[in-house]
């Protein structure tokens, strides 16, 4: 049975929600299971943007059917190849067997390597290329690397859509509520939102950027992503987060507590330096405990915050594993102008310190803060002098900016 939801007078929603789906690309927890967004225009030629996953295949063709009715379906705007919205390419195509496919270039390619037999009815289009399917005039921008190479987006110059492919998507699956001033954002999706971008898309913040520079020249009314809600207002106040987000700078000022314990040690210097923040005035502090914690809740914090603490102990003469991840994720998701405290622990040889900076020294504007601390074993009254020495330089960084 059809579940569809009305977005213009003939454009309509006609996606699905996974709400089972325990992990976003086999790694990213999905407490709230996950949305796969589809679009269908109804002008004189009908048009589909985009499919979704196979897992929802069964609701997504029948919404197009149930809005189709007797009218074929004349083109397939294929905006990014991902198999979350790729996968069902092929059963629209043996449904509706005169369809065209609308795509990039490197799209056309993919759908060869995912082993679509569409070829004869692609028509491959580039940068500002636009299209007439009636009253709607449609524009093809380009968008590599956000976060596939073949991304492309579409602008409806006739009634301000931005389809907007990955970009400005979210975890979350969607609960009748379509609209993003349907809900409280700031209270239920801002966090999945920031998730979704710094664990999917974060690496390629260049990129972002020049997508947003193309967007910027645009009359945008409406934003319909591939992944959670579509926006009709307050359109500024996301793409300011985007913004922030791709530019690498923090979206608060506030501090990041993130430490890895065995027996207990690392995880009191913790709540020494959390508890010596507030009665300073720093409140905004978010802490984890990095062997219990999912890394994409750490990584989405450590872009929400200016400044971060990072203690752990010294494993087998290396970092502790978890918060190795941790270092390592955020290098390779290219986080960066951030200040950050170091403390390490160890019975002997201690040298996590050391290491972490290291990797926080491949990063692009990282300041680590002189005032560090070396553990043996337990705090005595020399290291907890230090780590108060920490939180001073914490605040004091704090009054600088």
């Amino acid at each position: 049975m059809q579940c569809v939801r009305k977005i213009t007078d003939d454009l309509y929603f006609v996606g699905a929600n996974d709400k089972r789906l325990a992990l976003f690309e086999n790694i990213h927890p999905l407490p709230n299971g996950t949305s796969y967004n589809s679009y269908l225009l109804l002008d004189e030629k009908t048009v589909l943007f985009d499919t979704a996953d196979w897992s929802v295949s069964r609701q997504f063709l029948e919404n197009i059917e149930y809005l189709l009715g007797d009218r074929p379906l004349d083109y397939l705007v294929v905006g990014h190849m991902e198999p979350d919205h790729g996968a069902s390419i092929h059963e629209v195509l043996l449904r509706y067997p005169k369809v065209k496919i609308i795509c990039s270039n490197k799209a056309s390619m993919m759908m060869n390597q995912f082993g679509f037999d569409c070829q004869k009815r692609v028509k491959v289009v580039k940068e500002k290329d636009t299209m007439s399917f009636g009253k709607h005039e449609v524009t093809f921008y380009m968008a590599p690397m956000v976060h596939w190479p073949e991304v492309m987006v579409t602008f409806d110059n006739t009634n301000g859509v931005l389809f907007s492919a990955d970009a400005f998507g979210s975890f979350g699956s969607l609960d009748g509520k379509l609209f993003a001033d349907e809900v409280d954002y700031d209270r239920d999706w801002i966090e999945e939102a920031r998730r979704y971008y710094t664990n999917i898309v974060s690496k390629y913040g260049p990129q972002v950027q020049k997508l947003l520079a193309k967007a910027g020249g645009l009359p945008i009314k409406y934003i319909c992503p591939l992944h959670g809600l579509v926006w009709r207002k307050d359109l500024g106040y996301f793409i300011d987060k985007y913004d922030k987000w791709s530019k690498y700078e923090p979206e608060e000022q506030g501090v990041l507590i993130a430490y890895a314990s065995m027996y207990g040690d690392t995880e009191c210097a913790a709540n020494i330096l959390a508890n010596e923040l507030c009665q300073k005035g720093i409140t905004n502090i978010a802490m984890y405990d990095v062997s219990k914690t999912h890394i994409s809740y750490l990584i989405s914090d450590a872009f929400k915050y200016s400044h971060m603490a990072l203690l752990s102990v010294t494993y087998n003469l290396k970092i502790f594993p978890p918060m190795n991840s941790f270092v390592e994720d955020m290098a390779a998701l290219n986080l960066q102008k951030r200040t950050v405290a170091v403390v390490e622990n160890g019975t002997w040889a201690p040298q996590a310190g050391s290491l972490i900076c290291e990797h926080l020294d491949e990063m692009k504007e990282m300041t680590v803060l002189n005032e560090q601390c070396t553990i043996l074993s337990s705090l005595n009254q020399s290291t907890y002098d230090e780590i108060c020495g920490i939180a001073d330089a914490i605040v004091e960084s704090m009054k600088a900016e």
